[in-house]
C-alpha cells in the first residue's frame, strides 16, 4: 500500500537505530502518549532494541482505557433499559464494568448496536421514534469533532429520541499531570499524531516551556516512531525543549480549524475522571448547556451511579507509566483477554493487551532491557 510499507522498510529503521545509539551519550526515558504507538513500539520490538539508549514508558494514550469504570457502569445500566437502544463503537463491548461488559447485556437481550459513526446512531434513532437511541461518546480530541457533529446536527433536525453519554478526554492535562506527580521519570514525549491533527499542537508549547521536556508529534509506523525517538534524544542532547512535527505528512500547527470549530461550539472544558488514575481538572469534554437536551447523563439522571475499582487490576499504574504490564501481578493470571480485570488488557490499544498479545511476559521487558 502507498504510504504504508515506506514506513516499514527494515533497512531505514537500521539506519534510524544508529542514529539514536550515536547521538545517545545517556539512557532517556521517553513517553509515547497513544496506544497505538505502544502496539507498534511492542509489536515491532522498539523498546528491546533501544533498551540500552532509551526507555519507553506508555502513558495514558488508550481512550477505551482511561473511560472511568463509573461511566462503564452508566452505560451498561442504560444498555439494559428496554426503552433504550444502546450504540457504541466496537472497542467499549468488552471493556469490564462492576458486573459484567457490554457484551454480555447483549447477550442477556438488551439492544446494543455497533456502529461506525454517531451519526449512524442519529440515523437508528430516526428510524426508531418510540425509542431512546444513546451513543457511547468516548476518546481523545480525534473522535470529538463527529460526535459533535452528530449532536449539532439531532438538534438541526429536532431528534430528540437521541443523546450521549460523553467521556471524552483531552491530552495536554493528562500529560500535565505525569509531569507534576511525584515519581515523574519522563524526560521527553512522543505525542499523538492523530490528536495533533484536528487539534494542532500549539497547546504543547507551553507544557514544553514550563517543564523543559521535548515534545515531538509522531506518527505510528515503526519509521515514524524511530524518527521521533531520534528527534527526542536529538533536543535531550543538545539541551532543547521544543515542539516539534515528525508526522509532516498528516498535521499543521494550527490542526484542522472546521473541526476545532465545530468541538469547541458543542462542547466545554469539565473536570473528568480517568480509569485508574482519578479526577483530572480540566481534561474532559462535556455538552454545554444549549445542548444538555442530548445529554444522556442528565436526560436519564445517571449521576447516582457510583462504582469502586478492583485493587488487584492495576490499570492506573500501567497508564500512569508507574510500572509495566508484566510488573502486575495479575498479568497473564488473574487478567487475560478473556477475563480482564481493566480496559487496557482488551482495548485495541491497550498496553497489557499489547504485552499479552505480543508474547511480553519476560520481566526483562519491565525494566526496559534487551
Amino acid at each position: 500500500m502507498k504510504y504504508l510499507s515506506e514506513y516499514r522498510d527494515p533497512d531505514l529503521a537500521r539506519a534510524l537505530v544508529g542514529r539514536i545509539r550515536a547521538e545517545a551519550t545517556r539512557r532517556w526515558t521517553l513517553m509515547e502518549v497513544c496506544g497505538g504507538q505502544t502496539h507498534t513500539i511492542v509489536k515491532q520490538g522498539i523498546d528491546e532494541v533501544l533498551g540500552g539508549v532509551v526507555e519507553m514508558i506508555h502513558g495514558p494514550g488508550c481512550p477505551v482505557c482511561v473511560t472511568p469504570l463509573v461511566q462503564i457502569d452508566r452505560a451498561l445500566h442504560l444498555a439494559a433499559r428496554p426503552d433504550v437502544i444502546f450504540t457504541s463503537f466496537g472497542d467499549m463491548l468488552r471493556v469490564p464494568g462492576s458486573e459484567c461488559d457490554l457484551l454480555q447485556v447483549k447477550a442477556r437481550g438488551g439492544q446494543v448496536r455497533i456502529v461506525y459513526s454517531p451519526l449512524d446512531a442519529l440515523e437508528i434513532a430516526r428510524s426508531n421514534p418510540d425509542k431512546e437511541v444513546v451513543f457511547f461518546a468516548v476518546g481523545f480530541e480525534t473522535t470529538a469533532p463527529a460526535n459533535a457533529a452528530a449532536v449539532w446536527r439531532a438538534r438541526q433536525l429536532g431528534v430528540e429520541n437521541f443523546s450521549v453519554l460523553v467521556s471524552h478526554v483531552t491530552v495536554p492535562p493528562a500529560m500535565t499531570a505525569v509531569l507534576e506527580s511525584s515519581d515523574n521519570r519522563v524526560q521527553g514525549f512522543l505525542a499523538a499524531g492523530h490528536v495533533c491533527t484536528i487539534m494542532g499542537w500549539s497547546e504543547y508549547e507551553p507544557l514544553a516551556r514550563r517543564y523543559r521536556v521535548p515534545i515531538v508529534v509522531t506518527g505510528f509506523e515503526p519509521l515514524d516512531i524511530l524518527e521521533g525517538i531520534w528527534m527526542a534524544v536529538r533536543q535531550l542532547e543538545s539541551g532543547r525543549y521544543e515542539v516539534e512535527n515528525q508526522y509532516v505528512r498528516a498535521v499543521r500547527r494550527e490542526g484542522n480549524v472546521p473541526a476545532r470549530t465545530v468541538v469547541e461550539e458543542v462542547f466545554e472544558v469539565v473536570d473528568r475522571g480517568w480509569r485508574g488514575i482519578g479526577v483530572i481538572p480540566s481534561s474532559g469534554l462535556g455538552l454545554r448547556p444549549e445542548f444538555a437536551k442530548w445529554d444522556a447523563e442528565r436526560k436519564f439522571d445517571l449521576g447516582g451511579i457510583e462504582a469502586l475499582e478492583a485493587d488487584e487490576c492495576r490499570a492506573g499504574d500501567v497508564l500512569r507509566g508507574r510500572i509495566k504490564p508484566v510488573e502486575c501481578a495479575a498479568f497473564g493470571v488473574g487478567c487475560t483477554p478473556e477475563s480482564p480485570l481493566g480496559a487496557p488488557m482488551v482495548s485495541s490499544e491497550g498496553a497489557c493487551a499489547a504485552y499479552y498479545n505480543f508474547g511480553r511476559f519476560r520481566a526483562a521487558s519491565a525494566a526496559g532491557g534487551p
